[in-house]
């Protein structure tokens, strides 16, 4: 472990037990009011982690000198089982989630994920119409798996790729894997239906910045959608500097020096791309500004790591554990708990939630305690 790396699993056991309202285990859930968190931002987006391992070794989330041989990831039975994400996805969407995305690590690699795939597509809003039901994936394995993804319920995915020169790409994933298994795991994806294919590309100053045209002119015309991220602080391993970030307005002014570009509306209440089509009509681009153009005033997501802490900013420190609510905690003399208590729990909890690192961001003198990207997703 490098020197000045707080020891991440130590981040990891930081959680809080939340505070288990005064109702019988057998009072039945009902669909409660939307809720809102101190600042008014409602709930509508649920991040789940279902591993916490990947096979790419990115510096920006998991470099290689820190995630070693030696790292240990979570043993199998700390990890929430898909009955279990499934139970709490359901009361989440009981408090007005609508949108759930599977994340890692890399989430391809859980054993038979298409069977928690399919038993999230038979959730229902309180309206009874199904969840959006998305995964985010490097890409690796999903040309084999596309279609068994497809015919489990997914709708779509999102891909991350950094660059088309393989020389570039194989050098950011740092473990030599080539961008033609990517591409063709994005064209299994768009032929298997799930649509439209997002790809992310993490731009990070002075290593990819000359694969922002590249990016562009490969995407344009192809049907996915190419969204363009700023290289973020998000934990304490990636060494983040702000001299490291190219920030959207320059990757914008790159790609109009070729392409005629016309901004669109966003497609939903707080999202975080913002959009931009070719004049052409073909197709469109986006930028995640989230270093420089903070939207933590409508951030509407939380985020449920591998073992089931729930997190309600990606910048946290500090989870909930809301696996002792399902398992219960003999050392808290906690038992299991039930589903309208753990949707009380979870309405209580957003409530209290005033979260805006990236709104104080500037006003930081020290780097502060984060959990890792790759623990709770992007």
């Amino acid at each position: 472990m490098t020197d000045g790396v707080i020891p991440l699993l130590d981040l990891r056991q930081r959680a809080r037990l939340p505070r288990v309202p005064p109702l019988s285990q057998d009072t039945p859930l009902q669909a409660l009011p939307l809720i809102a968190d101190a600042r008014g931002r409602p709930l509508r987006d649920l991040r789940i982690s279902v591993t916490d391992r990947c096979n790419f070794r990115c510096s920006y989330c998991m470099p290689k000198e820190v995630f070693d041989k030696h790292y240990r990831f979570l043993p199998h039975g700390e990890l929430l089982s898909f009955e279990e994400i499934t139970r709490l996805a359901a009361i989440f969407a009981r408090l007005g989630v609508r949108k759930l995305r599977l994340t890692g690590g890399e989430p391809l690699l859980r054993k038979n994920i298409e069977d928690l795939i399919a038993m999230l597509a038979q959730l229902r809003t309180p309206e009874g119409e199904p969840l959006e039901l998305t995964l985010t994936t490097n890409g690796s394995l999903l040309a084999r798996k596309a279609q068994a993804l497809k015919q489990a319920g997914l709708r779509r995915v999102t891909v991350s790729l950094d660059a088309m020169d393989d020389r570039v790409f194989r050098a950011m994933n740092d473990v030599d894997f080539p961008v033609a298994e990517v591409l063709d795991g994005i064209a299994a994806a768009q032929a298997a239906g799930l649509h439209p294919v997002k790809v992310n590309m993490v731009v990070k100053r002075g290593t990819n910045e000359q694969e922002i045209l590249p990016m562009a002119r490969h995407f344009r015309g192809s049907g996915a959608i190419l969204r363009f991220i700023e290289f973020m602080d998000v934990g304490m391993s990636n060494g983040w500097r702000m001299d490291d970030v190219l920030p959207s307005a320059e990757v914008l002014q790159r790609l109009r020096e070729e392409f005629e570009l016309r901004p669109l509306t966003p497609s939903v209440h707080g999202e975080t791309a913002e959009r931009w089509a070719y004049a052409d009509g073909q197709g469109e681009i986006g930028l995640i500004s989230s270093v420089t153009q903070a939207f933590c005033g409508d951030c509407n997501r939380a985020r449920l790591s591998t073992e089931g802490m729930l997190y309600t900013c990606l910048f946290a420190d500090q989870g909930h554990d809301l696996r002792a609510l399902l398992r219960g905690h003999p050392g808290a003399g906690l038992a299991p708990c039930g589903d309208a208590q753990i949707g009380q729990a979870l309405a209580d909890l957003w409530g209290l939630r005033e979260d805006r690192y990236s709104e104080l961001r500037s006003a930081h003198s020290a780097p502060q305690r984060r959990i890792e990207m790759h623990y709770i997703g992007g």
